[in-house]
């Protein structure tokens, strides 16, 4: 049954789309207009022909755009897909839109001793990290539960997801960036090792957060000799996360790189949680006469209590400023969620299609796949996405979607950004393999704002940095 806030919300994007006049095509400008000469030079010296480019720049209440190269052609964005997920989740779900996680207990508390299981029932939240996990069960005790005679049960099922190997997409199965999603998604699926040399003892302390049941660590790793420099310390070190009950360290750390920290996926990702709920249930005292398993929530049992999210505005930094691909795919999942039920990707991939007709029309349809933008197969215009932002500058939750972007030369994903115009530039950056795109506002001097959308298509877009930096002066520049 579709969730009536949710179906109230469709139908006000409705009436407000046919209240907005710029959300519609954008008056068309010719094609072959010569691209600004610094533009045009940084894509030469990368190599990277005009064909392979897709350009948009206008101001924010403007239809006639100041510049457009290619912009109805629909390119693969990467990670700018974000700005889509997460504008579409404030416009659907409210900027204080939280996800709730419970805990149920089918049994007395006797003398400390819980005498049956406890449930921890996700709904997807996109950041049950370490320190909130920890939150969760510390309040579980304070429920005076000291020990479990039975089992903790897992209920993951608020999502319907096909397998996923965290391999399929590039071969790189280590990287939190590939973790899937999960309706009780715990710290993303990962663990972080933080290294801190001793040098009296000739070694490196290990710390690993959180800590996982029957997964063995070291607690400490050798130093390089004196005098090594930093360079590749993670392959210094040698490591091997092949197994899922031990993590080995056959290098050396060295000492000149001070205290570094390695976040790095679980190798099993579909035990992790129930690990990581497990050690870190042991880490604070908690015993535990059963096990932790998968399972569902028995039907009328009442919850004893809930834990809340951080609210969406916030959670949406986090997505946009660090390009985080699993929070955003947990928000896309939970649009399905709110309005079916259960969190589908076709059936999020149907609530983007329904919000997108109803606000802006049937043209231009993206092609939304995972909603992350990590995806081969995700397809937006330049002129679309530029509508969308559009629309996005007139909305009340403008400052919600603004303040979530990277901010050029300051932080995020631009944090190292080389433009002239530091802090002048909110924009949400892309990459992949033969990918680049940058896309967001930018603030000129005069007090004007513009929309700026960048995309490349090609083997060389890695190299595109200094194209897009020269591309923001140029706008901040008029």
């Amino acid at each position: 049954m579709p969730c009536p806030r949710l179906s109230r919300r469709l139908a006000l994007a409705a009436t407000l789309a046919a209240a907005l006049p710029f959300a519609t095509t954008f008056t068309a400008r010719a094609q072959g207009a010569a691209l600004p000469p610094e533009v045009d030079a940084a894509l030469a010296r990368a190599r990277v022909p005009r064909e392979a480019v897709s350009i948009l720049v206008v101001e924010a209440q403007a239809r006639t755009p100041r510049l457009a190269w290619r912009a109805q052609v629909p390119m693969n964005p990467a990670s700018v897909m974000k700005l889509a997920t997460t504008y579409a989740g404030l416009d659907l779900l409210g900027p204080a839109y939280a996800w709730n996680t419970s805990v149920y207990l089918d049994g007395p508390v006797q003398g400390g001793v819980l005498q049956g299981n406890a449930y921890i029932q996700g709904r997807g939240d996109p950041k049950l990290v370490v320190e909130r996990l920890w939150l969760l069960l510390r309040r579980l005790q304070g429920q005076g539960v000291q020990a479990i005679a039975g089992d903790i049960v897992l209920d993951r099922s608020a999502f319907a997801l096909p397998p996923a190997d965290p391999a399929g997409f590039d071969g790189e199965p280590l990287r939190p960036y590939n973790a899937a999603p999960d309706a009780l998604l715990v710290n993303y699926k990962s663990i972080v090792m933080t290294f801190v040399p001793d040098p009296a003892a000739g070694s490196a302390r290990v710390v690993s957060e959180p800590p996982l049941a029957g997964v063995q660590m070291p607690a400490t790793v050798a130093l390089a000799a004196p005098g090594a420099e930093c360079g590749d310390w993670r392959g210094a070190l040698k490591a091997d996360f092949s197994a899922a009950t031990r993590v080995a360290f056959d290098g050396v750390y060295p000492a000149a790189c001070g205290e570094r920290a390695w976040p790095v996926a679980y190798a099993d990702p579909g035990a992790y949680a129930a690990r990581a709920i497990e050690g870190m249930w042991r880490e604070i005292g908690g015993r535990l006469a059963g096990r932790v398993r998968d399972g569902r929530v028995p039907e009328g049992l009442p919850p004893a209590f809930g834990m809340a999210s951080p609210a969406l505005a916030e959670v949406i930094r986090d997505i946009n400023k660090y390009s985080n691909n699993v929070m955003a795919q947990q928000l896309f999942l939970t649009l399905s969620l709110q309005r079916n039920g259960t969190g589908t990707p076709e059936g999020s991939r149907e609530v983007l299609r329904q919000w997108w007709r109803e606000r802006f029309g049937e043209a231009d349809m993206p092609v939304f796949d995972n909603g992350a933008g990590l995806s081969r197969d995700g397809r937006i215009s330049a002129q679309a996405l530029a509508r969308m932002l559009q629309a996005a500058w007139q909305s009340p939750l403008m400052p919600e979607l603004a303040s979530s972007l990277p901010i050029s030369g300051v932080d995020g994903t631009l944090r190292r950004s080389q433009t002239r115009f530091v802090g002048a530039a909110h924009l949400k950056t892309g990459s992949l393999r033969d990918v680049a795109a940058v896309a967001g506002y930018v603030h000129a001097p005069s007090g004007r704002r513009y929309i700026l959308v960048a995309f490349a298509n090609h083997a060389n877009a890695g190299a595109l940095r200094p194209a897009f930096d020269a591309l923001v002066d140029w706008t901040a520049r008029e």
